[in-house]
């Protein structure tokens, strides 16, 4: 059999690779064309009901190829024996393995897609240009077990056990599910991206604790569940240009009055320009300490080439008007961003918040922090209240502010997160409430646009990436 073609999905490159690998007819012997067949028709006219037409899986041509075969109408031209034969075979897999691959992990690999998306400044003019890394969310891919697994479920004429519960079993992936049939032009393109996006089944096993933390970017929302508790509460995140990050951790730690390693894109162009400015810098509190050896200089002795040549730090001193906030939460990642407070609370007073260089703002970092730690007593909370400046409720920590002179020193520096929570930063335009109720949102960094350009030739067949 001679069939190739330039794959368009992960289904159709296993499939490829296996006929040119030399691979046995799957659906055909001398008897004919195996029942087989039959049942994964049945199952690809339902394709519709989550947004794709049937076309794009071969339904089509493959009804017409079997009635060829079954009333045995061949002839001399177009519709060789052979070539039926062989046409129907390739089909009939490159199918099965698109549906299946597809609705099992994805049809579109966020992996590949988002961190090929945007280039880095320092590339535009390399002959290889070097991306952001824009997704870090551990989800798992197809492999060869999973094209064993296809073939083994054909072979032992299995196809219904294969495709038992293949779609998500989330809730809202149903309900975007119900969503689909009543959706119509460019809200229907949203829902089948959606709807994608819950296809990429997470591999890490973090879903499965106790507690759980999400930011969903679209939403400008973070919701936190666990121990009978839902709370939700406003973010700021990232820019358009400065996005921030998808990925999956674990939080593990909070500090408290934190200071500010200002990052270098801010330095260059906000704070190096005023590095002659002493009322500034003591304004906000600011302060420069040279990187290889980690000694404070002199305010003095601070010039503006100084702070662009890379070689000095710029750190804010934590505290009230830091702006970072009171409180950070921290968690591993590649990208160096966490959640926490900020000085800047008319933020949460708008629509649109991305405001950032790629962290999460949170509105109610203490809160937050509460939820994180579960089960403490009231004086712990509340030396973690006036470590951040706000009123204690225990009889005892009124008096340690009133024994204070002046603003009461912090008792609490850091706190484990003990065990640690896990967190999400996701990407969803449709997404559930704490409620249940399904909203929808702006796509503000046009994440939507990148999924259904890529899905695009499963809604409308014959169209090209």
């Amino acid at each position: 059999m001679c069939y190739s073609f330039k794959p368009e999905f992960a289904g159709d490159r296993f499939a490829n690779n296996y006929y040119l690998a030399g691979g046995d007819y799957l659906w055909i012997d001398r008897s004919g064309v195996d029942s087989c067949a039959d049942t994964l028709l049945s199952v690809l006219r339902t394709v519709a009901d989550v947004g794709f037409d049937e076309r794009s899986f071969f339904v089509d041509a493959i009804e017409s190829d079997l009635e060829k075969v079954r009333n045995l109408e061949f002839d001399d031209s177009v519709n060789i024996i052979s070539h039926v034969f062989a046409r129907l075979e390739y089909n009939l897999t490159r199918a099965c393995m698109r549906y299946y691959i597809g609705m099992r992990y994805g049809f579109v690999n966020p992996t590949y897609l988002f961190n090929h998306l945007d280039t880095l400044d320092d590339s535009s003019d390399s002959a290889t240009p070097r991306f952001e890394k824009l997704f870090d969310i551990d989800i798992e891919h197809p492999g060869k077990k999973d094209v064993e697994h296809v073939l083994n479920s054909i072979r032992g004429h299995e196809l219904g056990m294969l495709f038992d519960k293949i779609e998500p079993d989330s809730y809202l992936y149903s309900q975007l599910k119900k969503q689909l049939a009543l959706a119509s032009g460019s809200a229907r393109n949203t829902v089948i991206c959606n709807m994608e996006r819950c296809r990429w089944r997470m591999a890490d096993g973090l879903q499965d604790v106790n507690k759980r933390v999400i930011v969903n970017i679209p939403a400008f929302h973070l919701y936190a569940y666990g121990e009978g508790k839902a709370i939700d509460m406003r973010i700021g995140c990232g820019t358009r240009k400065t996005k921030t990050p998808l990925l999956s951790s674990c939080i593990n730690r909070m500090d408290v009055n934190p200071v500010w390693n200002i990052p270098m894109s801010i330095i260059r162009k906000d704070i190096a320009p005023r590095a002659t400015d002493t009322a500034y810098f003591a304004r906000n509190r600011y302060y420069v300490v040279e990187r290889k050896t980690g000694e404070r200089v002199a305010q003095s002795d601070v010039t503006t080439s100084m702070l662009e040549s890379g070689d000095y730090r710029v750190v804010q001193e934590g505290g009230e008007g830091n702006s970072l906030g009171r409180i950070i939460f921290r968690f591993p990642n590649d990208f160096s961003v966490f959640l926490h407070d900020t000085s800047s609370k008319g933020v949460f007073t708008r629509n649109i918040r991305s405001v950032s260089h790629g962290c999460v703002r949170v509105q109610e970092p203490f809160a937050l922090a509460e939820f994180l730690l579960g089960d403490v007593d009231e004086w712990q909370l509340d030396k973690l209240r006036i470590s951040m400046g706000i009123p204690p409720t225990t009889l005892r920590g009124q008096r340690y502010v009133d024994d204070s002179d002046g603003e009461a020193p912090s008792l609490v520096r850091s706190l484990k997160v003990e065990p640690c929570v896990p967190l999400y930063i996701v990407y969803y335009t449709m997404f559930a409430d704490t409620d249940g109720r399904l909203c929808t949102y702006n796509d503000i960094y046009g994440f939507d646009d990148v999924i259904f350009n890529n899905i695009k030739p499963l809604v409308v067949p014959g169209v090209k990436k």
